[in-house]
């Protein structure tokens, strides 16, 4: 692509495969923790799209692929700790992201796009303590799941994003100490996940949901003072767990998570032969 790409520069189909292969190039490395060698590929595939996005301002492909670019590049700073670099390229992913669904309000993946630029910047402003703006971009994304959720119910994918984004402003306020509201979120991820894991007992990642959301509902009763609540969540959280960890006796972050939810439930028991 390289080759190709030097062969003919105002060739843009071979230009926009080569900001393709350093894409794939920098998920590796990412994956391996190469931060710094994720980071140049991604800054050569952005250098490219940022090149075809001006030359055809119109192409909303190459618009969306500028706007994937800088989330990819936002996660690696997330990942290098590097929060300021990383929100200004969630800005700039956001404000493509908004220009497209401007551009064709009807166009449901450029609105689950939006969804994930709320999240991802969310994600950066509870790591830095802004939970006022943290709840901003959560509430934002909702709204854009909520939607989507509601035009096709039948969509997996968008009804678990509906699930995420209500766990993401239950984090929010059980971080600013609203205990209340951040229940009621759980609660409707929750009822996500149900439905979800009835639907697919076989998928793992929503029967993990079950035990995510039944814990995060734990700390809540546990934070009220109500530990004999705190505990039914925890036990159904177990079992979840206990189930999964049976059918895939070698998957290590099931073994961690069962281990995990064991020690809150003997802390508790403690706790109550304590204080009877």
């Amino acid at each position: 692509r390289e080759k190709l790409a030097a062969l003919e520069p105002g060739n843009t189909e071979w230009q926009r495969d080569l900001s393709v292969s350093h894409n794939k190039l920098g998920n590796v490395e990412m994956a391996a923790g190469n931060l710094g060698a994720a980071r140049q590929h991604y800054e050569a595939g952005l250098a490219t799209i940022e090149k075809l996005a001006a030359l055809e301002p119109g192409n909303t492909q190459w618009q969306r692929d500028l706007s994937v670019s800088h989330n990819k590049l936002g996660d690696v700073e997330v990942a290098a700790g590097n929060l300021g670099a990383a929100r200004r390229h969630y800005e700039e992913g956001l404000a493509v992201a908004e220009r497209l669904v401007a551009l064709e309000p009807c166009n449901t993946q450029w609105q689950r796009d939006l969804s994930v630029s709320h999240n991802k910047l969310g994600d950066v402003e509870v790591a830095t303590g802004n939970l006022g703006a943290a709840r901003r971009h959560y509430e934002e994304g909702l709204a854009v799941r909520e939607k989507l959720a509601a035009l096709e119910p039948g969509n997996t994918e968008w009804q678990r994003d509906l699930s995420v984004s209500h766990n993401k402003l239950g984090d929010v306020e059980m971080a600013a100490g609203n205990l209340g509201a951040a229940r009621q979120h759980y609660e409707e991820g929750l009822a996500v996940a149900e439905k979800l894991a009835a639907l697919e007992p076989r998928n793992t990642e929503w029967q993990r949901d079950l035990f995510i959301s039944n814990a995060k509902l734990a700390q809540v009763a546990e934070a009220e003072g109500s530990s004999v609540q705190a505990l039914e969540r925890f036990r159904t959280a177990e079992t979840v767990l206990d189930r999964l960890c049976k059918e895939y006796p070698d998957h290590p972050g099931f073994a961690r998570d069962l281990v995990r939810v064991r020690v809150d439930i003997a802390r508790l028991e403690a706790d109550s032969d304590q204080n009877p």
